[in-house]
């Protein structure tokens, strides 16, 4: 008797959730980015919510809620009601700072329920213009001559370009010497400036620079080399097997998000993604889409989040 109560009651419960995302949206969705303005997550959000809003008849809202490494805004969908009104863009240190920070508000996989991640932005290995290294044989040829001698810095302790970095002398056996900055774009000048030999940045922060020679691209963190640097080999060409490292960009909505929205978010997002305007303008930032649906974008945060667990646990990284 229990069990035919069960499956009346879950069939009920299913009527009723094919019947809510027939109807959904009801009210503007606000889409949260856990950064100021400006950034690259937020020009994909906003492109993105665009085309959302012509498609679903229904506002949809771009909240910037910046702070404490983009974790404020994570607390914010995690806590939000799961009716689909409230989702985020997130991005690679929503699984990272679970390693990093000592409390983190959300746990990436109970408190979340993945959409499907829409675009990658690959890490870049640039050096200043006067460094004596051409390419990255050079490069490791001259920094184990020199244990400790050069530098590489970063967006900051536990920041993507912080973790690349330790990945990196991690699998090229390079001993470099890590200088935080509070943000990638100080890091870089200080790079061109000469002040320090090296940096991992994405493609679309680093470009200009690269092509006016004021700094140098020694090799790209992809499977294959990206249409915008042909000439820059990948990492794994110049010999450091099994090196891939991005900046990802994918939706997630709060825990318990009925299968249903979950399916129809996943469908109008991807084809927002897709239109030829919208692939055109992230090619033109660096950015490349890449479409994982919800179960494929759920188990590449699994692997993410273990990947760099463990890049943080060899390198001993600690926040500050």
């Amino acid at each position: 008797m229990r069990k035919i109560l069960r499956s009346v009651i879950l069939f009920v419960l299913s009527l009723a959730a094919v019947a809510y995302a027939q109807s959904y949206p009801t009210r503007p969705l606000r889409v949260i980015v856990a950064y100021p303005p400006g950034g690259s997550t937020d020009i994909i959000a906003r492109m993105i919510a665009q085309k959302l809003t012509e498609r679903l008849g229904q506002t949809v809202l771009v909240d910037n809620r910046g702070g404490a490494a983009g974790m404020i805004g994570a607390e914010i969908v995690a806590r939000a009601t799961p009716d689909g009104h409230t989702i985020m863009l997130a991005d690679s240190p929503f699984v990272v700072n679970p390693s990093i920070f000592a409390k983190v508000p959300y746990d990436p996989i109970r408190d979340f329920t993945p959409i499907t991640l829409v675009g990658a932005s690959p890490m870049m290995l640039v050096v200043t213009a006067s460094l004596p290294a051409r390419n990255l044989a050079e490069l490791l040829k001259l920094g184990r001559a020199h244990p400790g001698k050069l530098t590489i810095g970063s967006a900051g302790i536990g920041a993507t370009s912080h973790v690349v970095a330790e990945l990196f002398k991690l699998r090229a056996g390079v001993n470099l010497t890590h200088v935080p900055y509070k943000g990638v774009a100080p890091a870089l000048a200080d790079v061109v400036a000469g002040q320090i030999d090296s940096v991992f940045s994405t493609l679309p922060t680093a470009a200009q620079l690269v092509r006016s020679g004021k700094l140098q691209a020694l090799g790209i963190a992809t499977k294959k080399r990206v249409s915008a640097f042909p000439e820059v080999p990948t990492l794994e060409e110049s010999g450091i097997a099994n090196f891939e490292a991005f900046v990802w960009y994918g939706y997630q909505g709060p825990a318990q998000l009925p299968r249903p929205v979950v399916e129809r978010l996943n469908g109008e997002i991807v084809r927002a993604a897709e239109l030829p305007d919208v692939r055109e303008r992230m090619l033109g930032l660096g950015l490349e889409t890449m479409i994982l649906t919800p179960k494929p974008f759920a188990q590449f945060i699994v692997r993410d989040l273990k990947k760099w667990a463990e890049v943080v646990r060899l390198a001993n990284i600690k926040a500050q």
